[in-house]
């Protein structure tokens, strides 16, 4: 007979494990209920949130206000959830919350799972209507027309600087205001149905292909490089064609089935684009706030030293500026600043009232809250 050591005894027995594992499932059960409760409770109060705000004329979204949520949440988290994953359940269940109160409609560059859809997503979640547009110059006439509650709209990359189309759109409609930033790091994979060895040909939207060159060049030398309007498109090629791969992002690949062949094959590991949010009206002071504005000076010798100058008087630290031609005037140029600080608080007033002054033509954009990077 052989006898058990200890270790052995010590094992509980299959039964018992699969009696424990139940136990542990009929917990989870019931605080999945519990958490469901929670869930409509918080909506119904959400709702009745909206009900105040549409008697007030207020706007559902408030960029401000879900800062504040996440930030409270974020700071409150003991784990052993990551602040990744929290960010993720909130988003949605804010984006739920302010279905409650109104349904609404987002415009941004298309096609579905171009980049600007990615970042309308990371922002508003599922529980809206995406509205893809063919240019930048309709979102912004959606939200003018109202026709879209608001806009996603890219403003500038990392690697190939500013979006000239935005920049135009805000000249030409200056009653648009931004509410908000998004950050999105920008990941470019290479997507196919053939192996990287059979790959002939490369399709992407030319800004994404341009991001990629030094890593297609030495990894695919065989393959020829073809532009085409995004993404997207690139993608529903790879899908048709024999040995065409394109550079888009994992969620392409998801939705038309293709297989990554490659991860994060940007060029940089700094790669990110900066996106607006654009709506009828900007946001509230959160502390943490960044303010835009574009501005006209003469044609003087230190006309832009003495603008500078007020910001250096006035400490307010410049984060972007971007001299763009002006569409109406040969010659002619307009700046676009963001910096630190809300249009609220008494130096960034201070300083406002002294451009308005010294400028030709002086237009703040809005003031929203700073943003974190988020990964595509």
């Amino acid at each position: 007979m052989t006898r058990k050591n200890d270790s052995e005894a010590a094992q509980p027995s299959p039964e018992k494990i699969a009696a424990n594992l139940k136990g542990l499932r009929v917990q989870i059960d019931k605080l999945d209920l519990q958490i469901l409760e929670l869930l409509n409770k918080r909506a119904a109060v959400a709702g009745q949130i909206g009900k105040v705000k549409a008697d007030q004329g207020g706007e559902v979204f408030n960029a401000s206000r879900e800062e504040e949520v996440l930030n409270n949440i974020l700071g409150a988290n003991k784990g052993p959830l990551a602040e990744v994953t929290l960010k993720a359940i909130f988003r949605e269940l804010i984006s739920g919350s302010r279905a409650v109160q109104k349904v609404q409609k987002i415009a941004f560059l298309g096609p579905l799972y171009s980049y600007s859809h990615l970042a309308a997503l990371e922002r508003f979640g599922e529980s809206v209507v995406y509205n893809p547009t063919a240019n930048i110059a309709t979102v912004f006439e959606e939200v003018v027309r109202r026709h879209a509650d608001y806009g996603v709209v890219p403003l500038e990359n990392s690697t190939d600087g500013r979006i000239a189309d935005t920049l135009d759109m805000f000249i030409r409609t200056p009653q648009v205001k931004i509410c908000a930033e998004i950050r999105l790091r920008v990941h470019h994979h290479l997507l196919a149905n053939c192996s990287q060895a059979e790959v002939r040909r490369v399709f992407s939207k030319a800004q994404a292909l341009s991001q990629c060159r030094n890593w297609l060049s030495k990894n695919l030398p065989q393959a020829t490089l073809h532009e085409v309007a995004s993404t997207t498109d690139a993608a529903k090629l790879a899908t048709s064609e024999l040995n065409v791969a394109a550079v888009a992002s994992r969620q392409a690949a998801v939705k038309w089935g293709l297989n990554v062949l490659a991860q994060s094959i940007e060029d940089s590991p700094f790669n990110e684009t900066r996106f607006a949010i654009i709506g009828p009206s900007d946001s509230a002071k959160t502390g943490s706030d960044k303010t835009a504005m574009m501005f006209q000076i003469s044609h003087a010798p230190g006309a832009l030293a003495d603008v500078l100058t007020i910001f250096k008087g006035n400490k307010l630290n410049l984060t972007w500026i971007e001299s763009f031609p002006y569409p109406e005037a040969k010659g002619e140029y307009v700046f676009f600043i963001d910096f630190d600080g809300h249009r609220d608080d008494p130096k960034v007033k201070k300083t406002i009232a002294a451009m308005e002054d010294t400028c030709e033509v002086v237009s703040v954009l809005g003031s929203f809250p700073h943003a974190k990077p988020s990964d595509e």
